[in-house]
């Protein structure tokens, strides 16, 4: 999946916003979206995660297109680095890169790689590269990876759950 960064990035932003938040919570989504042990993450990484988290969660919350590509030339801006290719030493495929180093802080890795995949999102649809759930109970940021309309729901079942309590109000 060519944009598995976004979607990285909405699942670790949720995580992130939480709380308590544990190094735990964070070391299964980044396993999840492929990370290979050992991470080398700990409480100050989480710590500094955190920090970044709200300026990701901004471009999720953006109402508009515009609006989402000043917040991430803002936060490219700030913190990337000019983009450089790697295979961290052979391990994995060739792939850009916009942190420090293959062995940037994790915060770092964060806020860039997820700027770098979101902003690369929006110019190839040229709309908002995600949104945050339109459920009043959720809230949860996601990627907006498909064609068709944009999405307004982080998943099937919330969409299935506000469908439901739609036509139960109206019966």
């Amino acid at each position: 999946m060519p944009f598995e960064g976004a979607q990285r990035a909405a699942d670790l932003v949720a995580v992130l916003l939480r709380e308590p938040v544990g190094t735990e919570n964070v070391a299964a989504v980044l396993l999840d979206h492929g990370e290979m042990e050992p991470l080398g993450l700990g409480d100050a990484d989480v710590a500094a995660m955190r920090k970044v988290a709200p300026e990701l969660h901004a471009v999720f919350a953006a109402t508009s297109v515009e609006q989402a590509a000043g917040l991430l030339n803002d936060l490219l801006a700030r913190y990337a680095h000019p983009p450089r290719l790697t295979t961290h030493g052979g391990e994995h495929e060739w792939h850009v890169h916009v942190d420090s180093r293959d062995d940037a802080p994790w915060a770092e890795w964060l806020v860039t790689s997820s700027a770098h995949a979101l902003a690369l999102l929006l110019a190839q649809r040229q709309r908002q590269p995600g949104g945050l759930c339109a459920s009043a109970a959720c809230g949860r940021p996601f990627a907006d990876l498909g064609g068709g309309s944009p999405r307004r729901y982080c998943s099937e079942r919330c969409a299935t759950r506000e469908r439901v309590a739609a036509h139960r109000r109206k019966g």
